[in-house]
Formats: C-alpha cells, sequence, structure tokens
C-alpha cells in the first residue's frame, strides 16, 4: 500500500497501475519502457501543465469541435491510465475511439476493448485494412475510423505513425511529454503534457468553447511553437535549481 502521504503517490500508483495491466495484456512490457521516457519530461516540467501547453489543449478542443470525422486513437498505455478521460472526451467531442497497436494481437486488441467499453466508450469495431502505408501493425486501422478520419488525436503515439497520418492529409494532435520525439516535431498541435491532465483539460475547452473561438483557434496554426515554449521552460527550471 503507497501513502497518500508520499511525496511520489501518484507517479508511484500510475507506474502500479501500469505494471498491473502487463499482467492482462493491455500495456505490454515495451509501454512501461515508453512509459519512463515520458516521466522523466515530466519531472522537468514540475510535473504540471504549463501556459503553453494550456494553450495548444484548447487548440486541440478547437479542431475536435470543428472537424467533421473527428477520431481518438487509443493504446495499452492510454487505455490503462486513461479510460475515463477518454470517455469524458468523447462525450464533449462526439469523436469516434479506435484501438490502434503497435504490437498488437487480437487478445490485446479484445482486452483493450473491453476496457474501454466498461467505462462507457463506444469503438470504432469491425475489420480492419492497412490504410495506413507503414510495415508494422500501427499502418492497420478501420475504413470509419482512422482512415476516414480529418482529426486525429494520438495520445503516447509514435512518430512514423504521426507523420504518415500527416502525409495522408489529416492534421494531428499529440500529447507527448518528449518536446524532442518525431511525435511532437510532426504533430499539427504537439501537446506536451501528461495524458490525463492533457484530456482533461481538453475535455473542457470542448464544453466552453464558442463557435467564433473555434474558427479563431483554428484560423493559423504554429506547432512548433509549443515545442520552442516546453523547451524554454524546461531551460529555466534548470538554470532556477542550479542558481
Amino acid at each position: 500500500m503507497i501513502p497518500e502521504s508520499h511525496p511520489r503517490y501518484k507517479s508511484l500508483v500510475t507506474r502500479e497501475k501500469l505494471a498491473q495491466y502487463t499482467k492482462t495484456g493491455i500495456v505490454s512490457l515495451e509501454g512501461l519502457t515508453a512509459h519512463g521516457r515520458g516521466e522523466a519530461f515530466d519531472y522537468l516540467l514540475g510535473e504540471e501543465t504549463t501556459e503553453s501547453a494550456l494553450r495548444a489543449e484548447k487548440i486541440a478542443a478547437a479542431l475536435l469541435l470543428s472537424a467533421n470525422h473527428p477520431v481518438i486513437s487509443v493504446n495499452g498505455n492510454t487505455a490503462a491510465l486513461a479510460a475515463k478521460e477518454i470517455a469524458q472526451l468523447q462525450q464533449a467531442s462526439q469523436a469516434r475511439v479506435e484501438v490502434n497497436l503497435f504490437h498488437r494481437t487480437e487478445e490485446r486488441v479484445q482486452a483493450i476493448s473491453d476496457l474501454l467499453q466498461e467505462h462507457g466508450i463506444t469503438l470504432v469495431e469491425g475489420a480492419v485494412s492497412r490504410y495506413i502505408p507503414l510495415d508494422h501493425d500501427r499502418g492497420l486501422c478501420h475504413y470509419d475510423g482512422m482512415y476516414s478520419a480529418d482529426v486525429v488525436l494520438v495520445p503516447l503515439e509514435d512518430g512514423d505513425r504521426a507523420q504518415a497520418l500527416i502525409d495522408l492529409g489529416k492534421k494531428v494532435i499529440a500529447i507527448d511529454l518528449n518536446p524532442l520525439s518525431r511525435t511532437s516535431k510532426v504533430a499539427t498541435v504537439p501537446i506536451i503534457d501528461e495524458v490525463t491532465r492533457a484530456l482533461v483539460n481538453i475535455t473542457g475547452f470542448c464544453t466552453e468553447l464558442g463557435q467564433d473561438e473555434i474558427t479563431r483557434l483554428t484560423e493559423d496554426i504554429h506547432g512548433t511553437g509549443f515545442i520552442r515554449d516546453a523547451l524554454e521552460y524546461i531551460r529555466e527550471r534548470l538554470l532556477n535549481v542550479l542558481d
């Protein structure tokens, strides 16, 4: 039992949750490594949402609300950490939710689907084909899901699929704590924030934004600015630690 008074309580609970979900196949062992890398960047960011990330989350909400066919792509780590938050965002944005995995087996897809549906999430289901031009299993998706999407939210993403989605003419919203990742660099809107914090914020904005603000926010998006902001924020925090 981890005491709530522990200064690393939330982090330790998250690690324990991911470890438990590896036993059910929802999280892959490789997913544990990926989480550790992101957690390191969250330390550098002070484990809080920056003003710049909050602006990115507002733009992300506007993109989802303005889309004709928005889709949220969910992998094992996202399902394990944020099923409740995904359910709330789907309700607020009316986006479709699709399970998409790098380490794909039918058993993992079913386990993740069951977890998401337990939280009230409606999934894109049925046969998949290699609609995304990739050699690995993340190239597989549903026709009524990512293939037809104009905006795709991809939490905890790999860079080559984000790039492939961009090449297919889609707008990509990425949630990635690493501002130097390929995903962050190619995304239309890179959100440099922890996944549960980001999803809660995006959901909140989905319930607040009016049409005029949605139009303004989606007119001219400069994703690289959010990367520069994150790097500058980390630099200033490190300098303050040394002072």
